[in-house]
């Protein structure tokens, strides 16, 4: 006799539901091309980067605090790594600064395909920092992957085509570096602290940083500015709130895959509304660099089938992870 089928779950989670799960990504990615749409928007209107990074951050805490108090969550803010949350938080505010950086400096294709580096970044930073072993997957996937970068940016044959911004592409590699590093202070704080604990305290002291320097660089604006920053700061969250959605209905495995349509909604917008379409060289090195992190996901995902419940890395670190720089 045929068993019944079994819905998957997992302990503490909400049963498996892959379509959902996909969707929630997908509309993360639209979400969050769109607030680098707005933030590319905002800074042709003059508006500076650390004014982008605050409202970007300090739109979060209320949001983040309503839906606490309003759910009855508020007790999960609680912390005892107050230092820690602080420290990921000054890195983090840094890679946030190459992110948008990357997106008013760069055609949004370019820069969106830039960040796409963080994995490459990570593995060596697992190799060559915390001297753990690497296998041949995962260097193929980071030679593959760097491979593409020397791709679109085509160091030293720009004959007859725009150069890629120096200061665009160190913001947008940069932006990769940052998030790398921060991946790893994020697998230690999910330890002990829940997911939206850290993106809280991470936009609360992202945007005390970026206070502190405000008046030096903040200045007077109109309704239309102030209306992109506002609605760069609810794109950004929205942004958070699917990606981690989404993590609650699906396999990291099955979700993270999702975030390289990312690339269709940025060459979407940048040729709407600035005339910019890729580069033959963009159309080249992406799919090198988009094929690294598929390659470094799925050998992430068989690897921790392999090791213990306590080694593996928490779905709750990859939640932070993935909104980091966003």
């Amino acid at each position: 006799m045929t068993s019944a089928p079994k819905t998957t779950t997992r302990p503490g989670r909400k049963p498996d539901r892959p379509l959902l799960a996909i969707g929630l990504r997908l509309a993360a990615m639209v979400t969050l091309s769109t607030m680098f749409m707005l933030v590319k928007l905002a800074g042709e209107a003059g508006v500076s980067l650390l004014e982008l990074v605050f409202w970007r951050q300090a739109m979060s805490v209320p949001i983040i605090l309503v839906v606490l108090l309003a759910s009855g969550r508020i007790v999960v803010l609680r912390t005892q790594r107050m230092g820690s949350h602080a420290m990921r938080a000054t890195l983090g505010t840094l890679g946030l600064c190459c992110n948008l950086g990357a997106a008013t400096l760069l055609p949004l294709a370019e820069g969106t395909v830039l960040g796409f580096t963080a994995p490459l970044f990570a593995v060596l930073v697992t190799a060559l920092v915390l001297r753990e072993t690497v296998g041949r997957w995962r260097w193929t996937a980071v030679v593959l992957g760097f491979m593409g970068v020397l791709v679109i940016t085509q160091p030293g044959m720009h004959a007859g085509t725009a150069p890629v911004p120096t200061l665009g592409l160190v913001a947008g590699l940069g932006a990769g570096f940052v998030v790398a590093i921060v991946s790893f202070q994020i697998r230690d704080l999910s330890r002990t602290e829940a997911p939206i604990a850290c993106v809280f305290w991470f936009a609360l002291y992202g945007s005390l940083f970026a206070a502190m320097v405000l008046p030096f660089y903040a200045r007077a604006h109109g309704p239309r500015e102030w209306l992109l920053l506002g609605a760069i700061g609810l794109a950004g969250t929205l942004a958070q709130f699917l990606i981690t959605s989404a993590l609650r209905f699906g396999q990291v495995a099955t979700v993270v895959v999702m975030d390289y349509t990312a690339l269709i909604w940025a060459t979407l917008y940048g040729w709407a509304l600035w005339g910019h379409l890729p580069s033959a060289a963009t159309w080249l090195g992406a799919p090198l660099i988009v094929a690294a992190g598929l390659i470094i996901t799925s050998r992430e995902h068989f690897l921790s089938k392999r090791i213990s419940p306590t080694s593996a890395i928490d779905e709750g670190a990859i939640e932070e992870i993935a909104t980091e720089g966003t």
